[in-house]
């Protein structure tokens, strides 16, 4: 490369959009939840925004397994780290849910969701930490 070329930057699929997203869908789900309980809730809308956030961080997942010269190493280490720290809050999000007597199908869409929050979270982290990195 010559004195004033022009580096072109490496273009990455929309993850963080999509994440943002897909977490949208997550707490709008969780509020509309919420908003319900503790009488009778009808879980076909919360049902519908977690399959939709479901399928968004899958999508993310796969459109970066189809990056070339993404920096994996880079990406799994730091998202092995953020994944155990959200596994803990997810834990204790769980635990209070539990505690309050939330049980059923509420408990199972609740759950579901926070497993959602608690995969698409780190892999954001990662994402961002990598795409940023510039090699040893």
């Amino acid at each position: 490369m010559g004195i004033g070329e022009r580096v072109e930057p490496q273009r990455y699929p929309p993850v963080t959009q999509t994440a943002m997203l897909s977490l949208a869908l997550i707490v709008t789900g969780g509020i509309y939840l919420s908003a319900h309980l503790p009488h009778h809730v009808p879980l076909a809308p919360a049902v519908g925004l977690l399959a939709l956030s479901a399928a968004l961080m899958a999508y993310n997942l796969w459109s970066l397994t189809r990056v070339r010269g993404f920096a994996w190493r880079r990406f799994l280490e730091v998202a092995r780290w953020a994944l155990l720290a959200y596994c803990i809050t997810a834990g204790m999000i769980e635990f209070v849910f539990v505690r309050n007597h939330v049980s059923g199908g509420v408990l199972v869409v609740l759950t579901l969701s926070v497993a959602v929050y608690a995969v698409h979270v780190p892999m954001l982290i990662g994402f961002t930490v990598a795409r940023y990195h510039t090699g040893d």
